[in-house]
């Protein structure tokens, strides 16, 4: 049996949403491998000292330290540990998450190869990412999407009358859930009956900056809060037009999980999502922060016969090889 450590926020319990130290992390555990965790603390600098703390305790436990790796203050979490997985010789893995963390290697770059360049191996979950990291001359590197399993995502059949917007993710500025009601305004100007549910945890005042406009314009929005999975794909039944409006991004599980439900998908056009959505293929890509542009696509989906079953049918064909079952072969033969 093979063990690991793996450092990350495991911060759903305080509730955020859950990343990928839950996700892969149990899946991995499902698979036979012993994972000894770091860390749950709230308090960041609890977070980072427990951190520290397991890696040096579990030096001489595990055989490999597998490490969520973001671009703001969470990449120097990743720095931190793995100067100290380099100081004991333990093989380290950093996971390779966020649009943007092709800026922090630029703003920090002998920061970043110090971290990236002495890795056992670096994992990069779109080719994005990929791309940008062997651009910057790093050649230990290994593509593996980001994965979900496709037997919970069970597809509704979905009526194309009246648009019914969902939006899923966190409540922070980087996602520009402002937009959202920016874009609802104007779908509802052609569709006085449309809708809109927001999902996700509160992350900054986005939150509170986003109701209050919406209050301000008379939008009636429905603001869930955090759901667990199960109780978001529940949900989405309910609604027949995924919308991401995010500034920044990689390859969100959020859009996978929409394509897998059969879901057609609007999204800005911005960071790695143009390497997993083709427009007028699997999605609908407008530009950043274009709400009149999003609100036309929208409105394409409703008007235009056939447009939102070629989006779903491709969609989901597009995230076949997101599947567990297909992913986990090749995290199998890495933690060998």
């Amino acid at each position: 049996m093979k063990h690991l450590l793996y450092i990350g926020n495991k911060l759903s319990g305080h509730g955020y949403t859950s990343t990928s130290i839950e996700t892969l992390g149990n899946l991995l555990e499902a698979e036979g491998y012993h994972i000894y965790y770091a860390s749950s603390r709230r308090n960041k600098y609890l977070r980072m000292f427990e951190m520290v703390l397991k890696t040096i305790k579990y030096a001489n436990k595990v055989d490999y330290i597998l490490i969520d790796t973001y671009s703001t203050k969470n990449f120097w979490y990743a720095f931190i540990i793995s100067l100290i997985c380099r100081a004991l010789k333990i093989k380290y893995i950093p996971y390779l998450h966020g649009g943007n963390l092709p800026n922090r290697i630029s703003k920090s770059k002998n920061f970043a190869d110090m971290v990236f360049k002495n890795a056992y191996v670096n994992i990069a979950p779109s080719y994005y990412l990929f791309e940008v990291f062997k651009n910057h001359g790093y050649t230990n590197l290994k593509y593996i999407p980001n994965t979900i399993e496709l037997e919970m995502y069970e597809e509704v059949p979905k009526e194309y009358k009246t648009p019914k917007l969902l939006w899923v993710r966190s409540f922070s500025q980087i996602y520009n859930p402002m937009m959202a009601i920016k874009v609802f305004i104007r779908v509802r100007r052609l569709f006085p009956d449309a809708e809109i549910c927001m999902v996700g945890p509160r992350k900054d005042d986005s939150y509170f900056k986003t109701k209050h406009f919406a209050k301000k314009n008379n939008v009636n929005v429905l603001m869930t809060g955090k759901l667990s999975k199960e109780d978001w794909i529940k949900l989405s039944k309910k609604y027949n037009i995924f919308i991401n409006t995010t500034h920044f991004d990689n390859t969100p599980i959020s859009i996978i999980e929409a394509m897998a439900l059969g879901i057609p998908v609007v999204s800005t056009n911005v960071g790695g999502i143009p390497y997993l959505l083709k427009h007028n293929s699997n999605a609908l890509l407008v530009s950043d922060n274009d709400a009149e542009d999003m609100a036309n696509q929208i409105n394409r989906i409703i008007k235009e016969p056939d447009l939102a079953n070629t989006l779903s049918v491709n969609g989901k064909n597009t995230v076949k090889d997101f599947d567990w079952e297909i992913v986990k072969k090749q995290w199998m033969e890495l933690l060998i």
